[in-house]
């Protein structure tokens, strides 16, 4: 009767043990050590490098106010789009921002509630872009690994597709006649426009190539973390501080002014 005793103990015991891991979740780590690691990539004015080597942005805005609900301490981490889910995956960071939702990275990570809306467009020289067949026969350069790469070669088979590191290295191809366009999500394209020297002998398209919706993504399964993401999105919304930063970053006296055309809901 003792060894039966003992054996039941031991069982109990277990299974005390396994509940407490399989509440020790993401959100008790992060509380745990103290920080919010963020995956941010650099496409102003979703993440800009300031001179002084921080980083800021429309992204970082919102994933500064999820380490505040936490009350923990952000720490934001510099990403190549190619490398974004992979560090998601390894636990090298606890969200990660801007990243398009797609069924296919849906099967790989969790995503929350859209945070930002935007459609996939073009920069060409003025009018010569004004409707999807005007884009077949031109040579158009877009980002390695991103949403943006794989949906003009969906949408324009047969359409020369040249791959770029990033944005810079595009828009300077563009400027130099190596390629007839550059596309990426509207956001991006605007900001990038804005600074260019001769910015008058080019357009944002009046077409969208696709409509797209930004989520903060977190690993497969985080349950937990994702309904505290997306309660603290709905309070944003709710009490206007979603708004006041996409004016801070995307109102009419910015460097990309655009309209709100979305609201952030489940």
């Amino acid at each position: 009767m003792k060894q039966l005793k003992s054996a039941v103990y031991g069982l109990l015991l277990l299974g005390l043990l396994s509940a407490l891991n399989v509440q020790a979740d993401g959100v008790d780590t992060i509380k745990s050590k103290g920080v919010l690691t963020v995956g941010v990539v650099i496409d102003p004015p979703f993440g800009v490098k300031n001179k002084d080597g921080s980083i800021s942005g429309y992204d970082v805005d919102f994933a500064f106010a999820i380490a505040r609900k936490l009350g923990v301490k952000p720490v934001v981490l510099e990403l190549d789009a190619d490398e974004r889910i992979p560090a998601l995956n390894s636990h090298k960071i606890d969200i990660l921002t801007a990243t398009t939702k797609t069924v296919e990275r849906e099967k790989l990570v969790n995503f929350s509630y859209g945070y930002f809306v935007t459609g996939q467009k073009f920069v060409a020289k003025v009018g010569k872009i004004k409707v999807m067949n005007d884009a077949k026969a031109l040579s158009i350069g877009a980002i390695r690994g991103t949403t943006a790469e794989k949906t003009i070669k969906q949408e324009l088979p047969g359409t020369p597709i040249i791959g770029f590191a990033d944005i810079d290295e595009a828009f300077q191809a563009l400027q130099q006649g190596k390629i007839d366009a550059v596309t990426y999500d509207e956001g991006m394209l605007a900001n990038k426009l804005n600074k260019m020297p001769n910015k008058q002998l080019y357009e944002i398209s009046p077409i969208s190539v696709a409509v797209k919706a930004y989520g903060i993504a977190v690993f497969k399964g985080e349950k937990r973390l994702l309904d505290m993401i997306n309660d603290t999105l709905s309070e944003m919304e709710r009490t206007g501080e979603a708004d006041r930063i996409f004016n801070r970053w995307f109102g009419p006296t910015s460097p990309t002014p655009l309209s709100r055309i979305f609201r952030i809901q489940s």
